[in-house]
């Protein structure tokens, strides 16, 4: 492998591209990275291709419990599944309630979080004909086999027959078994959201593995895997927002500031944003963002004054907080005979929606995405495309980087409010 140089908040950050005959190039460029840890067979994936690699993860034992960073085994891919070498992860809110156990969903343990990652192909399972060793990639959640009639139909994009997100979910498709052991105790360490990334090597099925552009920063990509995807792609695609509109986004992490950058590239006039934490307004603004609403300094429901500030209601809202009595507010906040709100963010359950049926007769509507309408192994490509010749910025995402063994660290910045996404590199 060699190392690629690109620019992130004004500092050098690696990507590893290229193929395995580039050893000697590797080996001139690395320097002291050569003594570095990339995980059992990362530089000679021949030696491990078939084999069981014993490598570090971070496990979930329990809800709340801190991650603990140990030694498990990781077996090869089976048919039609992939095992990557994870270069660089990161944690989501939806990590943060999966670790926390906060719905029925997320509490299977002992359980390898994570999904927002980037890395190398190390080795293909049988059949897998559009992925090789040695190709960059990110994991995605939402897979897409390209042959079911969800994957065919132009309407939906998160509804594939096999390999779409889900929660229960904790084994791999192919034989409902896991790939994760522990060294220590043997015992099986289970899967989550079809990626499980909190890993120096995971194994995810082919539909859940895109293949990007070597020359593109692994870095930043590796936000594509949820985050990016989730929030330019409800702009793009669910909402399929115009030039000139208005929009509010209920929210101001990751997902919410994606939101923020996808109306700024398609025009929209005002971009109002609500957030609790005032230190985001510097970030949404620094990203086009035209007002911000910190509710608790108004006297008057968040509804009433963006209806103040946009003439009677914004054309769409985002709700990126996953909060019943936020996403009541979004859903008011929007133009009556017109209005959209889209929900984005994850809601604890069994909690119903805060809407009585009649309240839709005056033409607000409300409709979720997941993954941002994104046909993720088709689509994704074209959108690292995007980044890479600047239509999309991606600077401000990243806000603290770490080593794996800090993990339970960044995990507590995004509890403190302190991060967006830290990156983890491994």
């Amino acid at each position: 492998m060699y190392i690629k140089l690109c620019k992130i908040n004004r500092s050098i950050k690696y990507t590893y591209s290229g193929a395995l005959q580039a050893n000697r190039a590797r080996k001139a460029s690395m320097g002291s990275l050569e003594n570095q840890s990339f995980g059992n067979g990362f530089l000679h994936p021949t030696e491990t291709n078939g084999k069981v690699i014993t490598c570090k993860a971070a496990v979930a034992w329990g809800p709340g419990l801190p991650l603990v960073v140990e030694e498990i085994c990781v077996e090869p891919p089976h048919e039609m599944e992939v095992r990557i070498k994870i270069l660089f992860t990161s944690i989501c809110h939806t990590d943060l309630s999966a670790w926390k156990g906060e719905n029925e969903a997320q509490r299977v343990y002992p359980r390898i979080l994570g999904h927002e990652a980037s890395g190398v192909v190390e080795s293909v399972g049988e059949g897998v004909e559009d992925l090789k060793e040695g190709d960059h990639v990110i994991p995605i959640f939402n897979g897409e086999c390209k042959e079911c009639i969800y994957c065919k139909s132009p309407k939906t994009n998160n509804m594939c027959d096999k390999y779409r997100v889900k929660p229960l979910k904790s084994v791999m498709e192919n034989d409902g078994k896991t790939r994760f052991f522990s060294k220590k105790e043997g015992k099986p360490i289970y899967h989550f959201l079809n990626t499980s990334t909190f890993s120096e090597y995971t194994v995810v099925d082919s539909a859940c593995v895109v293949k990007i552009d070597p020359q593109a920063c692994l870095k930043s990509t590796t936000l594509l895997s949820c985050c990016l995807s989730t929030g330019l792609g409800a702009v793009w695609n669910t909402a399929n927002v115009e030039a000139g509109s208005s929009i509010a986004v209920f929210g101001l992490g990751a997902v919410g500031l994606a939101v923020v950058e996808g109306a700024r590239t398609r025009g929209v006039s005002k971009i109002i944003g609500v957030d609790i934490n005032p230190e985001k307004f510097l970030k949404g603004k620094a990203m086009g963002m035209t007002d911000s609403i910190d509710p608790r300094t108004l006297k008057m429901p968040v509804h009433e004054k963006i209806r103040e500030i946009s003439g009677g209601g914004v054309d769409y809202s985002f709700e990126c907080a996953g909060n019943l009595d936020v996403l009541r507010e979004a859903f008011l906040s929007t133009h009556d005979g017109w209005g959209m709100t889209v929900v984005l963010g994850i809601h604890p359950t069994p909690k119903l929606l805060p809407l009585h049926p009649m309240e839709l007769f005056d033409g607000r509507s409300i409709t979720g995405s997941v993954f941002g309408g994104f046909k993720g192994k088709s689509q994704l490509p074209h959108i690292v495309q995007k980044i890479m010749s600047g239509g999309i910025k991606v600077d401000g995402f990243i806000t603290h980087e770490l080593p794996f063994s800090k993990i339970n660290d960044a995990f507590q910045l995004l509890i403190d409010g302190k991060s967006l996404r830290c990156l983890l590199h491994l």
